[in-house]
């Protein structure tokens, strides 16, 4: 029997403005996660450096231009995968960035943002609305970001 998964490389942003983040609300037709808040990002193309995926990523989801500053976590998660159907295994890259020019749009990916502090992040923690990725991320760091 063969344990063989699927594995992919997502990365995330954390942008901060006083003591708020950034998040987004993926939108309702999503089909991972429709609803939830998450941090901006997305997958790393095969071949695409992972700093170079979170750049495009972060550009295309919020319009911002980003700078990257430093490692904040590292988590795993599960999805279905559009491409395959089939269930796939990612490694979460979350990045501290600096917002260095531009100004905020989301993409259509996306109906909502906020710039949530640590007691808004609780709130939606609580009610189920952040995705897995950013549950385990607040559950890892003791919800300190």
């Amino acid at each position: 029997m063969s344990n063989k998964r699927d594995w992919g490389l997502t990365v995330r942003g954390i942008v901060r403005k006083e003591d708020k983040i950034l998040i987004l609300r993926r939108h309702p037709s999503s089909r991972n996660n429709p609803q939830k808040y998450e941090l901006p990002g997305g997958k790393v193309d095969p071949g695409e450096f992972f700093d170079e995926a979170l750049i495009r990523e972060f550009k295309e989801e919020t319009n911002l231009d980003v700078n990257i500053l430093s490692l904040f976590e590292v988590v795993q998660d599960e999805f279905i995968s559009r491409r395959t159907n089939r269930p796939i295994s990612t490694l979460q890259i979350m990045m501290n960035l600096e917002i260095i020019d531009g100004e905020l749009q989301i993409s259509s990916e996306h109906d909502d943002f906020k710039w949530a502090s640590m007691e808004e992040l609780k709130e939606l923690y609580d009610g189920d609305l952040v995705t897995p990725t950013l549950r385990k991320t607040l559950e890892k760091r003791n919800f300190k970001i």
